[in-house]
């Protein structure tokens, strides 16, 4: 039985307690969170005890730690539970500074425990078969990636002041799947943005609709779209074209059930945020992380592929505003 240690109980904190506490081969043991309430209700809910992050991390029955919490604590929360011995998976990104991010891998790789990073969308079933069938070889080789991802409505603009605007806190699940899609690592970055939904965010210094181009060494093209406003629910697709072929995955409905008429076909609605259309990946994200630590394997998506979707969100922001692309150096290894 692997025993589990949650540092904050808000809305993705929930989710990934819940999950825990939901296998049989794992426990959520004890919940942490600056409102004693959530982490009350959480523990309620899972049979876990509310505690201190403090005494979480000085617990050596607890095997491994996620860090929910907010951005800014990441980097040393994870620090603390690798220095404590404890695996850690952490909800993206480590942190919003890429020189902050270097530092706490190098204390990670130190402490030789495993971090895993929370990019939950390569583990969506229909992203997941679409990248196997990639490997397989079914497309030939990869030509163009196209990710695009439009949320059903704005943030409330306070969230959007402190969460490193929007190719930070949402593009980088699409800079990782791009990277997770392209067989080299993107050398350029170009984006274009602005604030179309809602001017308080553009008086805000983000923007709210965006787009980016990556080229990788090899000419190899990924293209990304984002949107704070889909008006039809949550938008979230991809596209990979190879030298044989196409591979496309589209959007969940909230059913299969069609209907046709006169007027046309008509299906029902796309799955209306997150919570519901990545419920499937978040299990099989923390299903990963458990075989990954159990097996002493390095589990993916490791704090480099952290560390390397920051970058392309650092070259993207300063892409937008220059106007100008921006070149990315390779990591040292």
């Amino acid at each position: 039985m692997m025993r589990f240690g949650l540092l904050g109980a808000g809305r993705i904190g929930r989710i990934h307690g819940l999950n825990v506490a939901a296998r049989p081969d794992t426990a959520l043991v004890a919940v942490a969170d600056a409102s004693a309430d959530a982490a009350g209700s959480l523990a309620a809910a899972t049979g876990a005890m509310a505690a201190t992050a403090e005494d979480i991390l000085a617990d050596r029955a607890i095997d491994a730690v996620l860090v929910c919490t907010p951005t800014d604590t990441h980097a040393d929360l994870i620090e603390q539970a690798v220095s404590a011995g404890k695996a850690v998976f952490c909800e993206k990104p480590v942190d919003l500074a890429a020189e902050r991010i270097r530092r706490c891998l190098e204390i990670v790789a130190r402490s030789g425990r495993p971090l895993m990073i929370g990019f939950n969308r390569r583990f969506d079933p229909n992203f997941a078969a679409l990248e196997a069938r990639l490997r397989r070889g079914e497309i030939g080789a990869v030509e163009m990636v196209s990710v695009i991802s439009r949320d059903p409505s704005p943030p409330p603009v306070d969230y959007v002041r402190r969460s490193g605007g929007l190719f930070r806190d949402m593009m980088i699940h699409d800079f990782d799947m791009a990277r997770f899609l392209l067989t080299e690592e993107p050398v350029e970055v170009f984006a274009m943005g602005a604030a179309l939904v809602d001017p308080a965010i553009g008086e805000a210094g983000d923007v709210d609709t965006a787009a980016v181009v990556m080229r990788t060494a090899g000419g190899r093209i990924a293209q990304i779209s984002n949107s704070r406003r889909a008006s039809y629910g949550y938008d979230q697709r991809i596209e990979v074209h190879g030298a044989g072929g196409m591979l496309r995955a589209g959007n969940i409905h909230e059913t299969t059930v069609e209907s046709a008429t006169g007027a046309g076909f008509r299906a029902d609605p796309v799955q209306n945020f997150f919570l519901e259309r990545y419920a499937a990946a978040y299990r099989a994200e923390l299903d990963a992380f458990v075989t990954a630590v159990r097996d002493g394997t390095p589990p993916r998506p490791s704090g480099q592929d952290g560390l390397k979707a920051q970058m392309l969100a650092d070259a993207a922001t300063e892409s937008w505003r220059t106007g100008k692309p921006v070149a990315i150096t390779a990591e040292k290894t």
